[in-house]
């Protein structure tokens, strides 16, 4: 079920507040799927969804092949009947305001400070389509 993207169902935003793991699927260059849980946090206002990881990661390097247009990707959450996807760009951000704030987000929505890492990035994710039943 499609979800407008500029008025999207209030109880579909509200599920994106929950505290659930998510998986991100990103493209590796042959093009097979390459599916992971993740933290996910979505911000509506900015059409931005972030994920925090570190720099070496597969889901890292699978979205920095893709180039500087940014990869095509796809986050997912679920819940019993419930469900949520968002596609989108991804590219990666190193600056430190960047991580800064996806980590402080992250905090709100799971209720807990991530470990600190020196090699964290963001996957930061310019939502194009909304996808799920809440």
């Amino acid at each position: 079920m499609a979800q407008d993207l500029r008025n999207p169902d209030p109880e579909y935003l509200a599920f994106w507040r929950e505290r659930h793991v998510c998986t991100l699927t990103t493209l590796r260059p042959d093009g097979t799927p390459h599916v992971v849980p993740v933290g996910v946090t979505y911000d509506h206002e900015q059409g931005l969804a972030r994920v925090i990881t570190s720099k070496g990661g597969t889901k890292v390097r699978n979205v920095l092949a893709a180039g500087d247009g940014g990869a095509r990707v796809a986050v997912c959450q679920m819940q019993g009947r419930r469900w949520a996807t968002l596609e989108g760009l991804a590219t990666v951000r190193t600056d430190a305001e960047s991580v800064r704030d996806a980590v402080e987000r992250y905090a709100v929505r799971y209720e807990r400070t991530p470990r600190p890492n020196p090699e964290r990035v963001v996957i930061e994710i310019r939502v194009t389509r909304m996808l799920g039943r809440a």
